[in-house]
């Protein structure tokens, strides 16, 4: 009851027309971010980092929120009417609402999809009210030891953030963050290390120039270097676009467990909204009486899929904002953005902002509404958006990264460093090298480094504490199992044991 009367509270302080507003806006951007294939979830919210430097705390945070939320909700339009998913969130959302579409069904299966996006969000923020507070409050036994191996482990994890089968690249592009982090004055000492001469990086190289130029400027050279033949034809259904009660009653045990089974995946570091729609779908087909339709147009996959991967969402800002270690690719992102703005997500969050996630459910929540709104009148509308070709939107994304940078610090030199990641970026997904775990691993470089060192100094030079505290020994396991699973050989006997999960997937 208290943790209600809190979320309660944390909502009537939005109930301003200048958070509302924040809340319209936003969430379309998301929206229109999402349905156009290449701008991603995780782009659009560290694009739109850059321009909350003026805003205040609680705003910044609500508009990156609704950003995040709109984005996974609108790839579920590309999928649904051009089999194409605007993310890789929705990817389970095309198997078969874009059957629904061919059979005329377009707007009904955009509308189930946003009741499931909607509900999933619910659920997930439930869970996130339940969850995050003792969590957050076990966390407080972490010293240097524990944050250490936390650290590595939110590298380790990184591994995941591929969405291929190379882990291994997940691995290099999260060193490569971590080597990254060491440039500059180090946190303990103040001792400059890997300055190459250069005093402009004696105080490191800054996270939002590296993070603009990795995922904004590299999608502009990726649109330059491969060009994408327009799409035209857009199949739009003239049925209804209200998704009827008596569907929503029929699949409420699938969109109450696909809720659950989405949160938990989202709480597992660095799996992401993709895995959350898949492992929705399969465990739906599995459990279904239709499970035959499924992949041809089946109303029960099609809310599973949307159902699973909204409710990563809340998920994912559950270990972000308790232990500091991200959910998904755009939550290490938002990571980044609460630091800027002041706030240190991780296991003090609950002595020093207790109420601050609370404030996080209201914004989820207020999000939640908006793309219900948005999803169920302008159903038809958000269509036309998809006329506009990438190419065009290029040059606005572009002066969005040097503006961006350079308004942090009014220092051209940050603008390079965009420009330069920029370019390392594209060349890293040329090879198929991901870009989340490279940001990954400029934040935690700073929290490794420091607490290796401390650690090092409490116990005289002695390594034995990292391995014998009980968390940290926790820690150490986990990383060794999360090792072993991405082996493929490992991979290889897991699916050997379960043949019906694989088979579902497929």
């Amino acid at each position: 009851m208290e943790r209600l009367t809190e979320f309660v509270s944390a909502l009537a302080g939005f109930a301003t027309l200048a958070a509302l507003f924040h809340v319209t806006w936003a969430t379309l951007l998301g929206i229109f971010v999402g349905s156009l294939p290449g701008l991603t979830a995780t782009m659009g919210v560290a694009l739109l980092t850059t321009l909350t430097y003026t805003l205040d705390r609680d705003t910044a945070i609500l508009v990156l929120i609704c950003m995040y939320v709109g984005a996974i909700y609108g790839g579920s339009r590309t999928a649904i009417l051009l089999n194409i998913p605007g993310t890789p969130a929705s990817a389970a959302t095309a198997l078969d609402g874009y059957p629904l579409a061919q059979r005329g069904e377009a707007a009904y299966a955009m509308a189930l999809a946003t009741a499931g996006s909607a509900l999933g969000t619910v659920v997930g923020i439930v869970l996130l009210v339940l969850l995050a507070p003792p969590l957050g409050e076990a966390a407080l036994k972490f010293g240097s030891f524990e944050f250490f191996w936390l650290a590595v482990f939110g590298i380790v994890i990184s591994g995941q953030l591929t969405g291929g089968a190379a882990p291994i690249k997940g691995y290099i592009a999260g060193i490569l963050g971590l080597m990254v982090a060491m440039v500059g004055s180090d946190g303990i000492h103040a001792h400059v290390r890997f300055n190459f001469g250069l005093s402009e990086l004696n105080g490191g190289i800054g996270l939002i120039p590296a993070m603009v130029g990795a995922f904004g400027f590299a999608e502009v050279l990726t649109v330059m270097w491969r060009r994408r033949p327009d799409i035209a034809d857009l199949r739009r259904g003239a049925d209804r676009v209200l998704p009827r009660l008596a569907d929503l009653w029929r699949y409420r045990w699938t969109i109450g467990r696909s809720g659950v089974i989405g949160t938990m995946v989202g709480i597992i570091p660095g799996v992401g909204e993709d895995i959350g729609a898949w492992a929705s779908y399969a465990a739906a087909r599995r459990l279904s009486p239709e499970r035959d339709q499924f992949g041809y147009g089946s109303k029960e996959g099609l809310t599973a899929a949307e159902t699973g991967n909204s409710a990563v969402v809340p998920g994912a800002l559950i270990p972000a904002l308790t232990l500091a270690v991200p959910g998904s690719a755009p939550a290490a992102v938002l990571i980044a953005a609460l630091f800027i703005h002041g706030i240190r997500p991780g296991p003090m969050i609950m002595l020093e902002q207790p109420d601050f996630i609370y404030s996080v459910a209201a914004m989820l929540f207020l999000a939640t509404i908006a793309i219900a709104v948005y999803g169920l009148a302008l159903a038809r509308v958000f269509v036309q958006v998809l006329k506009v070709p990438r190419e065009y939107l290029m040059p606005v994304v572009f002066a969005l990264c040097v503006i961006g940078p350079f308004a942090l610090t009014q220092r051209l030199f940050d603008v390079w460093v965009m420009v330069g990641f920029g370019v390392a970026g594209f060349v890293l997904r040329q090879m198929n090298f991901p870009m989340p775990p490279l940001v990954l691993g400029i934040i935690l470089g700073d929290l490794l480094d420091k607490n290796l060192r401390r650690g090092l100094t409490l116990s005289d030079g002695d390594l034995t504490p990292f391995f014998t505290r009980p968390i940290s020994a926790v820690f150490v396991a986990l990383i060794l199992l999360t090792i072993l699973a991405s082996l493929p050989a490992v991979r290889r006997a897991l699916g050997r044991l379960l043949p019906a999960g694989r088979r579902a997937d497929r």
